[in-house]
């Protein structure tokens, strides 16, 4: 089985449970081969295994991984997706810090979930992703022009409000008054679009949400839509540019540019473990119906 693993140490004490994952990927005589840019960071570190020099690096992925192991928390699958793309290769993701609401590999059971991974005791759970084109067309937005979770715009370099005029299979909609609109899938409505009063949805619904971001209109609200429909946007305010977010990643639009977006002909495998469910991550994570007088 040949396994690609990367992460970017943003967390406190991750050499330990790196090296626990290092070692039961060996145990199992796994081909595993780090993202060059974090090898150089596990070198740096003590703690780790000096076995980690022998092992092979990659700067991109191929047909020819099974696994491809994300060691951190939701950032660091994110970015993970972007090396990932559309190759259908299943992502493992291990939180090494603290919510991880996507990595929901917790490191206490670092060694027994990689048994499990082994044994084949999981399953995958499909994401979809959101497309972006732009009119006229622009390099920053390309080749990584999808997210998992979340495309947002939003105001720049102004505290006044930004407008969006905002249409659906060409049909008009709205045009929201607000800092910003996003347009989130299932995966990442509880994300961005949950902390700005968006719904929580379902990974295995076809759907998509338009979440205002502080709109200066009480009636404006999010709106759930099939996933098959083609979203445009046009944004003008007082600056001459705006930002485009695709996750973590952002760039720098002039008004009045075409934005479309649609779902991505393709889909992010999640390895999920069968004692996991999405239900069970609101529960813990979330603390779905928590009441703390009962």
């Amino acid at each position: 089985m040949k396994i690609g693993i990367y992460g970017q140490f943003y967390h406190q004490n991750s050499e330990k449970y790196t090296q626990l994952i290092l070692e039961a990927l060996q145990n199992y005589d796994a081909e595993v081969l780090i993202e060059e840019n974090f090898l150089r960071i596990l070198k740096e570190r003590e703690g780790i295994s000096d076995n980690v020099s022998k092992m092979g690096t990659f700067k991109n992925l191929d047909p020819s991984y099974d696994l491809f192991f994300s060691i951190g928390g939701d950032g660091t699958i994110l970015k993970s997706v972007t090396f990932v793309r559309d190759l259908g290769i299943p992502i493992v993701g291990i939180n090494s810090g603290r919510l991880g609401f996507l990595a929901t590999i917790q490191k206490e059971n670092v060694t027994e979930s990689i048994h499990n991974i082994f044994k084949g005791n999981y399953t995958i759970s499909q994401r979809s992703l959101l497309s972006i084109e732009t009119e006229p067309s622009n390099p920053q937005l390309e080749p990584l022009n999808f997210a998992l979770n979340e495309i947002a715009v939003n105001r720049k370099n102004t505290t006044s409000m930004i407008k969006v005029d905002t249409f659906v299979n060409e049909e008009y909609l709205n045009s929201y008054w607000s800092d910003g609109l996003i347009i989130a899938t299932p995966t990442g409505s509880t994300g961005y679009s949950l902390s700005c009063g968006g719904p929580v949805i379902d990974p295995g619904t076809d759907s998509l949400v338009i979440t205002p971001i502080a709109p200066h209109n009480l009636n404006a609200r999010p709106f759930v839509i099939p996933d098959n429909c083609t979203i445009s946007l046009k944004v003008s305010g007082r600056e001459e540019s705006f930002l485009v977010s695709l996750d973590s990643r952002i760039a720098t639009l002039k008004n009045e540019t075409i934005i479309k977006l649609k779902k991505s002909p393709f889909t992010i495998k999640l390895v999920q473990l069968h004692e996991d469910s999405f239900v069970k991550t609101l529960r813990e994570k979330l603390l779905w119906g928590e009441d703390k007088r009962n």
